[in-house]
């Protein structure tokens, strides 16, 4: 049997029990009151009912929001990677001076509280907001445009914003690390920039564009302040689902069983996204 020494456990010790106390028990618990049921006052009843899954899969709001809550990560994926990419490559290869300015800049919105920075987008967006007041000093429109606020475009705008630094750090990473002889070799061989870009740099930088990506839609997947302060009342995903039936709606055993499922999807998004990695980092140690 193998023995390791007293230090690796005084070591682990502090990991594992932050893990058993602040992931494994809440989640162990969710998952046990997913399967409980609640009487006419409201009361969790202990047993064992798949009554909460089953309202979940049959419940078209439930499915059809999860349905919804995809589309929107997907978006605010597409979208940091969209901001990230071209930002990311002019700091690696164009930026030879102050790249470290430029760096910091971009990460420093993570300095300030997530709340503020969601509340700077009402007063943005807001229909006597900075771009209302913008547009319609310059002509564009003679009244406020209301669905800049209190709708999807609002959350997946303040979404973007929040986490493009999450994406534009692996991705600038992964940009870093890529030799600059193979780029030099591509455009003395007579390949463009784009040609360079298409199948020298962005092949190479995959397994960061992958993990910059996965940050981004699993982050955007639970997220629930966003929705909260700039959905409005009628914009529902899956998260604000979550909170009401843990509070206004009281139906903990649904919540739980909703949290599950969550759970499950983002764990599978994890696991696609570590084994993409791996393959295409594979696919380039061969090349290599």
């Amino acid at each position: 049997m193998l023995r390791l020494p007293t230090r690796f456990w005084l070591l682990f010790a502090p990991l594992a029990l932050w893990m058993v106390a602040f992931l494994m028990l809440p989640y162990a618990r969710v998952l046990v009151q997913s399967f409980y049921t609640v009487d006419d006052f409201g009361l969790l009843q202990p047993g064992f009912s798949l009554d909460s899954y089953r309202r979940f899969a049959t419940g078209p709001l439930y499915y059809g929001t999860l349905g919804k809550t995809f589309a929107l990560a997907a978006a605010v994926m597409l979208g940091c990677l969209l901001l990230s990419l071209p930002l990311a490559y002019y700091i690696a290869f164009k930026a030879t001076r102050n790249k470290t300015l430029l760096y910091t800049l971009i990460i420093l919105p993570l300095w300030v509280s997530y709340i503020v920075r969601a509340y700077a987008w009402k007063i943005i967006l807001g229909e006597e907001g900075v771009l209302n007041s913008a547009l319609r000093y310059v002509g564009l429109t003679d009244e406020p445009i209301r669905v800049l606020l209190y709708s999807d475009v609002a959350v997946f705008i303040c979404m973007v914003h929040i986490y493009t630094p999450f994406v534009l750090m692996p991705v600038y990473t992964a940009f870093e690390q890529i030799p600059r002889a193979l780029v030099e070799a591509s455009k003395d061989l007579g390949a463009g920039r784009w040609t360079t870009f298409r199948k020298v740099v962005f092949p190479l930088s995959l397994p960061g564009i992958i993990a910059g990506g996965t940050f981004a839609f699993v982050l955007s997947l639970g997220d629930f302040l966003a929705p909260i302060l700039l959905g409005g009342p009628d914009t529902l995903f899956i998260s604000t689902i979550f909170q009401n039936m843990f509070g206004t709606s009281n139906d903990k055993p649904l919540g739980s069983a909703i949290g599950i499922v969550l759970l499950l999807v983002v764990l599978a998004v994890l696991e696609l996204s570590s084994r993409a990695e791996k393959r295409f980092s594979s696919l380039e140690s061969a090349r290599a």
